[in-house]
Order: C-alpha cells, then structure tokens, then sequence
C-alpha cells in the first residue's frame, strides 16, 4: 500500500542489509494497481490490452511481444517489478472461468505467445511470471481440486506449454497453482519444480505460490517453490521449526533465499529506477487499438456483407453494443480511463445510427445500470457478473428500424471471472431473448433484402450453430481491451480486415466437447451445501468429500483435448481450430520440406487473390501413418502470419519444425521418443482445410 498501492504484494525488505522489497502486480489485461491514491488528485490509469485469447487468435508473435511491451513499459513506469502474467494454462473445457486469460486449447500455440509476451515485458526491464503451474483448468473447488492426470498428458499437453516458455523466454518467475496434481499440491511437488522445471528444462527463476496456495510452508521450501505469497507468521514459524527439527534441510531453504536474492538484485527498485508514474498511455492505446483486429475472428461473410460503408445507416441492437465487454471484471475493473462502446466507436467513424433504435436502448441501458447498481456496488470480485438483460419488446421496434436503416448489426456479450466457472445453459447457450432478438431482426432486415451482422463479443466459445444460418456475418471481437468501439468499428467498416483464426475450437454442441466430467453447472450446488467453495484459505489440510469433478476431476480425455479429439473421433464442428475468414481470397502453392538439422524447413507460397489488403496465417501439422501409440489425427506444430498482402502480391513462409517436435511421451521409459516410420506434414489456413501435404520418413528412433 505505501509502494504502490493496488498491486497483489511484495517481498519482505530488510533495509539494513540492502535488500529492497519486489513490488508484484496482477495482469495479464492490464497493471493491476489502484487509480485514486489518498491525498493525490492524480488517476493512476493503466492501459486496458486485449485478452490472451484474442492475441492467441492472432496467431501473431510480434503482436503479443508488442502488448507486452507495453504492459513492461507500465510496470518500470509505475515502480513495479514484476507482473504476474501471462497465464499459459490450457483450454481444456470451454467453461472453465479464466480461459479469457489463457491463450489456447494448443500447447504449442499457448507457449508461443506466452514466451512472446514474457520477453516483450521483460525487454523493458522488469519480470514476468506465467502462471498457473500447472493443470489449473476449472475454478471450482480450485484450493483442493485434485487434477488426475497421465503422465503422457501431463507432459504432451498440460506441461508443454510451460516448458515452451521457459525455454523460448526464461522468466523471471513461475507461479504455481492452487490445485492438487495426482494427490500432491503443485507447490509442495518437489519433482513437478525441481527435476523437471528446474533440471530438465532449465528454468533459472524463482517459483511463487499463487496468493494463499500451498498447505505445509516447510514442505513448499523444500519443493522448491522460494517464495510464499502473500506470507503469514504461521508459515515462518513454521519453516523455523522445521529446519531446528531437522525435517527440512537448511540448505533447502539457503537454496530459496538465493534465488530470492537474486531476482531482487534485478529488480528496477534495486537498481534505483527513477520510474516517473507517467507511463505513455497515449501511445499504448493507439498501438492496441491497432494490434485487436490481428485477433478479431471472421466466421461468416456471406455475399460480402462485411464490410459496410460509413454512408450506410445502422440499425445497433443489443445491450452488449452500449456496455461492450472490455476485458473481466477483475483484473481491470476501473484501472483504464477509456471506455469505448460500439455506438461510440461507429460514430467516431462517422457512420449514423437508427435515431429511434438508438435512444431506445439508450433509456434501457439507464434503467439497466440503476437496477444493477446496488449488486454491482456490492459484489464480491469473485462472484457471478450480472449484466443487463435484452429488450423485451425487440419485435416492437425490429420492422420500423428495418424500414429505416440499410444494415443490422447485433451484439452478443459474455463475461467470466476468477473463482467461478461457466454454465452451459446461462453461459454458453444463447438465452430466449438472444435468440429471439436474431429471429426477429434477421426475419425483418432479409424480408428486405437487407443484412444482419453479428459481433461475439466473448469470453469463449458459445454455441452458434442454432442460429448462424439465420446472419449474414458473425465477427468474434473476444474481449478486446479500451479500444473495442473504435476498433470494431476499423473492421465492420474495412479500415482493417479482421486477420485472426481460432486459438480455440468451436463445438457444434457442448454435449461434444471432449471433458465431459468438467463440473458445469455446479456453482448452486456447492453454494446450498456449503462444501469445497473456491475461497477457502484457511484450512491445514485438503477438505475431501469425494464428490468427482469437485474434490478430485478425472481427465479421461487423456491427450484428446479439443481439435486433437474432434479430428480423431470425426466430430463435426461449428468452426475447426485455426479456421478464421478475410476480407480477401488466399492461394496457397509450392509446398517444399527440406532436412536440416535436427529438422526440417517446410515452406510454401501464399498469394492473395482478393481486391482487399489483408493478412493470413500458415498452420502445419503432422499425422503419424502406423503410429505404435494411440495418437491424435492431427497435431499442431507451426504456424507463421504472412505480412500485409496487397492485390496480387505473394509470399514465401517457412517453418522450421524439430524431429523432437513429433514425439510422444513414454510413460514406461519416462522419456521422449520418436517411432521410425512415414509421417505426414499437412500446410493449410485451418485444422480441417489442409490442401498441402509432403510425407517424410523416420530411419531412426530416438529416446530422450
């Protein structure tokens, strides 16, 4: 509070000896830290950035570097040292709460842009710290959780992501997770921080516990996990104890305080930075507003309705278009000064709205806001969001507005939070008045002749299936950060086109997602019986009722996570992994694969075919022919964004992939290995579309 209030905490100082205090602070959607301080007139803003999953959706590097950057910048200038981001956790579930926060249902693709946004924060001098280590995938019961998991999944998909990380960027600091990973709590696993982080992959940073994690302090220390947040005399006492009783060795806990002492001798408050509280957010909210659409996913467009011109009136329905979701609701709630919704961003852009339709919702969105004023001024941060219902009376204003404007633009909101998770039917179901407001508005706009438009703007996957035929276009804007109206606006607009694919699939139904035990709908029920609520800080030992999915969650899906499960089992999909439309048409040639070290460089030509500058993204997978292992169909193992492409104009992309890139995980050998035999490496614009293919052939088997 007195370094810089608002942020999650800091080390322990001791002035005699030298030592400065590690001021941490929450993202990854923005500097968590308070904007009004007592005595001071100044606002303490912070740049609102789009979250992990529309950067994902990128399929971009250099544009989450960038955001990094930014985020780097704000910390130095604000006297942090470390931001506790990004979060690398997997998409195992699409209802899991903080899977705005995380990057993908993909390792491979989740650990690239994790170590692009690490080491963009950590170019500007201070740390990063992704988290959660590891297998942190539902919100429920996550204090006590027991995630039970192969070995083979755990290292194939739920710790490849991490190692990608620390391998490709070496942050400063790695926070480990609540839950319990095979019985035993991640932060008190010695062999989860030291024989495989630290000694397999090299990590050289400190390990954090999340705020409140951990049971035993004494067995934290010797796990190896140095730092212990946010730090309560129990546990010194404790790991004093231990160490006089000879239960924990002294030189474990020299171990932890080195490398405490280390990452304070990096910190900028060590190095005497003279930050200025005076970061340049004017420039970060430019930059962001220009690096959203990179992630803004175009579903449908058909017969071009997208993009629609300025001199074209739109008719804006849904309460999202007045309240547009910006990032969750607690990592930034209040932290920026900008909020633009789509009504502002549209007239930025100088396009005119339905007068009636607009002052309409304009009134409800007033008595929307007073009737959920008092939830909101009372809510717990980590309890359900309630938003603004839909107009009841939408078919009362559907026909005149048809009459009156050219075009139909509809918005579809979704927010989630930490400590709870989703729910099929109120999350990711559209509800009656959703679904009725896109009957009636597409019944009366196409009787016209005139188009309907879609903006998700989204948390995660929702069902779409039902009601997509009924549209013309659907744009996934995600939660896009401070500039939403505005860039939005760019893309509905063709200022830019929308470049993004899917970092996620999306199902036709949730009946066909793979991890079917996930604990939807659980959230009353836990709450009426008053057993394993997520906040629970205070017990000395894990509570366990053996209530399956709460206490403890079986992944029976194994390695089959999303797409790896849908292209295996040939279940039809609303929209493939990887799969994302342009304002433009993409020729896709000359695919050629050359061996070279370790490796091989695959490489083809990209030439657009359209009128419409844009950008497209290059995904390689490989497929085993006689695998000696179940394996899934497909497996992502490259990806690379072609530049800005005018008409006509073409490119040459190469990606290099290592042989180790096509292994599995051995349980019996607790090693890596490559199989001998014909493999195929599949190029293409998505998980299903891939026209390209050139096999290879293994002589040799490897064990690593």
């Amino acid at each position: 509070k007195k370094l810089v209030p608002g942020v999650a905490g800091t080390t322990y100082p001791i002035e005699r000896l030298g030592i400065a205090p590690v001021v941490m602070a929450d993202g990854p959607s923005a500097v968590r830290l308070s904007v009004k301080r007592e005595g001071d007139d100044k606002k303490y803003f912070a740049t609102n950035v789009p979250c992990e999953t529309l950067l994902a959706s990128s399929w971009n590097n250099e544009a989450t570097y960038k955001i990094g950057k930014i985020l780097g910048e704000e910390c130095r200038e604000y006297g942090i040292d470390v931001l506790l981001a990004p979060g690398v956790n997997m998409m195992r579930n699409p209802l899991c709460g903080r899977n705005y926060e995380y990057f993908s249902e993909d390792p491979l693709l989740a650990g690239k842009m994790s170590a692009a946004m690490v080491n963009g924060v950590e170019s500007e001098g201070v740390g990063a710290c992704p988290k959660h280590f590891a297998v942190n995938n539902q919100e429920l019961n996550r204090l006590h959780n027991d995630a039970r998991v192969s070995q083979r999944a755990l290292r194939e998909i739920y710790l490849k992501n991490f190692e990608i990380t620390v391998k490709e960027s070496q942050p400063w600091m790695i926070m480990t997770s609540y839950n319990n990973i095979n019985g035993r709590h991640a932060s008190e696993d010695r062999g989860l921080l030291e024989t495989i982080l630290r000694d397999e992959w090299g990590f050289e940073g400190i390990v954090v516990t999340d705020w409140g994690g951990g049971y035993d302090a004494a067995k934290q220390i010797w796990a190896g996990n140095d730092l212990i947040e946010p730090g309560r005399y129990a546990e010194v006492k404790r790991i004093m104890e231990a160490v006089k009783s000879g239960e924990l060795a002294e030189s474990d806990l020299d171990r932890c305080v080195k490398r405490v002492l280390e990452l304070v001798v990096k910190s900028i408050r060590h190095k005497g930075y003279k930050f200025s509280n005076n970061p340049n957010l004017e420039e970060n909210g430019k930059l962001t507003r220009e690096i959203e659409p990179e992630g803004f996913v175009l579903l449908k467009n058909e017969q071009n309705a997208l993009p629609f011109t300025k001199e074209q009136k739109v008719a804006l329905f849904g309460t999202g278009a007045y309240n547009l979701i910006l990032s969750n609701s607690v990592s930034v709630r209040s932290l920026h000064g900008r909020t633009v919704n789509l009504d502002e961003g549209l007239r930025n852009a100088g396009v005119s709205l339905n007068e009636a339709l607009d002052k309409r919702y304009i009134k409800h969105m007033q008595n929307e806001k007073k009737r959920l004023a008092p939830f909101w001024k009372l809510r717990r941060w980590c309890t359900y969001d309630l938003r603004p219902v839909e107009l009841r009376d939408i078919r009362n204003h559907t026909a005149r507005a048809a009459e009156e404007s050219d075009i139909a633009v509809i918005t579809i909101g979704r927010n989630s939070s930490e400590s709870f998770d989703r729910h099929v039917e109120r999350d990711f179901n559209l509800n009656m008045h959703e679904q009725a407001m896109i009957s009636a508005v597409s019944r009366d706009f196409h009787s016209r002749g005139k188009k309907v438009v879609v903006v998700l703007n989204i948390c995660g996957p929702v069902e779409i299936a039902s009601w997509r035929d009924k549209v013309d276009a659907i744009l996934v804007a995600w939660l896009p950060g401070q500039e939403a109206g505005n860039s939005i606006a760019d893309a509905l607009l063709g200022k830019v086109s929308p470049s993004g694919h899917l970092s996620t699939s999306f199902p036709m139904k949730y009946a066909d997602v793979p991890s079917q035990n996930f604990p939807h709908n659980e959230v009353e029920w836990c709450a009426e019986s008053g057993k394993n609520l997520s906040r629970v800080f205070d017990q000395k030992q894990p509570i366990y009722y053996d209530v399956p999915n709460i206490d403890y969650t079986n992944y029976e899906e194994d390695i089959y996570v999303g797409y790896r499960d849908y292209a295996t089992r040939k279940v039809e999909v609303a929209y493939p992994f990887g799969y994302g439309l342009t304002y433009s048409q993409f020729e896709m040639s000359d695919m050629s694969v050359k061996e070279c070290k370790d490796g091989y460089k695959v490489s083809c030509t990209v030439k657009r075919a359209g009128n419409f500058p844009a950008k497209q993204v290059v995904q390689l997978y490989s497929s085993e022919l006689a695998p000696e292992v179940d394996r899934p169909t497909i497996e992502l193992r490259g990806y690379k964004k072609t530049p800005l492409l005018q008409a006509g104009e073409s490119t040459v992309v190469e990606i290099v992939i290592k042989k180790e890139d096509l292994m599995t995980y051995n349980e019996k050998a607790s090693a890596w290995k490559l199989t001998k035999g014909e493999y195929d490496l599949l190029l293409g614009f998505d998980s299903q579309t891939l026209p390209l293919k050139h096999r290879i052939t293994i002589t040799k088997e490897i064990l690593k």
